[in-house]
């Protein structure tokens, strides 16, 4: 009576096994494999680590005879098109950015900004279509990447542990900062958020003199705020009104009324600018109230339905990049 179902049981715990033995043999012939949970070290085999486990960089990359992608760069020696690993080819690399930015880049740069900008330098052959691994879905910890970097440069290279983790300089040590900005903001491109805010804040902020200035407070230096104010500043701007951005009412004594920033008080008139940067000249003679409304700013407070949640993270990344100049 139950050998029915016992035979269907077995048959059902045959074709789990079968299942779980194909992933395993897949995960294995690409190189995948490890415990991507593991807290990581900065060394090579922490790197390798990450490499053929959390950052997945097997599922487009292999090393030498090792993993079978072929959608980015071998990364070690392989045949005539890889005569070097990584390690080495980085040296090479590295003298072709100098040569192409006119600033120094050493091998250490090279493999870090292949990670943490892409698409700066494209290998012959190849397309720009790596992932940013600091941001989602890898969302690569600098640690991890830091690791990562250790284990390519030790691919035939000269492993320099102080340039990679405690005394990182020039292009690394910028590039750094902007992997430590995007995991604050909870993972984002602070070059995607470069776009968002010249969509959608430029005409009216200014950064580093350039941009319109004069609706909203210049965020030159803003992550010195952090992060949490700088989300309340975008989300709810009314929370915290800038000194000198206070939004003005101004009631004629004909009845009209004219919301915005006072841009101007002087020579007997009062110029209103509103929201789209539309400047009204009032007299002062014709004015029968003043006031400030602390309770609405003229910055917009639906930002968060005209940009994605994406586009939000980009945006707080590249907001958490603009440090002090001190701090720079």
């Amino acid at each position: 009576m139950n050998s029915p179902i016992l035979r269907i049981f077995g048959f059902l715990l045959v074709v789990l096994g079968v299942y779980l033995w194909i992933g395993y043999s897949i995960t294995a012939l690409t190189g995948g494999g490890g415990d991507s949970n593991a807290a990581v070290e900065i060394t090579p085999e922490g790197g390798e680590a990450i490499y053929w486990g959390k950052g997945r960089c097997f599922t487009c990359h292999s090393v030498g005879g090792q993993g079978s992608a072929v959608r980015g760069p071998n990364h070690g020696q392989f045949g005539e098109k890889f005569p070097l690993p990584m390690g080495a080819r980085a040296v090479e690399r590295a003298a072709e950015r100098s040569e192409k930015e006119g600033i120094e880049f050493t091998a250490v740069d090279y493999v870090v900004e292949s990670m943490a900008s892409p698409g700066a330098y494209i290998v012959d052959g190849y397309k720009n279509e790596m992932a940013v691994v600091y941001a989602p879905p890898i969302s690569l910890s600098l640690k991890e990447i830091k690791a990562v970097v250790a284990y390519l440069m030790a691919l035939g290279g000269d492993l320099d542990m102080e340039a990679i983790d405690t005394s990182p300089s020039g292009v690394t040590a910028g590039l750094y900062s902007k992997i430590s900005a995007a995991a604050e903001a909870g993972g984002g491109d602070p070059e995607e958020g470069l776009i968002v805010y010249e969509d959608n804040c430029q005409e009216c902020h200014m950064i580093a003199d350039d941009g319109g200035g004069e609706i909203g407070p210049d965020l030159t230096g803003i992550a010195a705020l952090g992060l949490e104010a700088i989300s309340d500043a975008i989300l709810s701007p009314a929370k915290a009104i800038t000194e000198g951005f206070e939004t003005h009412v101004v009631i004629t004594k004909e009845g009209r009324q004219f919301t915005g920033l006072k841009t101007r008080d002087e020579d007997g008139e009062v110029d209103i600018t509103n929201a789209l940067g539309d400047k009204e000249t009032i007299g002062r003679a014709d004015i029968e109230t003043i006031s400030i409304d602390d309770t609405v700013s003229i910055m917009p407070d639906d930002i968060a339905e005209v940009i994605t949640v994406k586009e939000y993270q980009d945006l707080l990344s590249y907001l958490m990049l603009q440090k002090p100049v001190e701090e720079q």
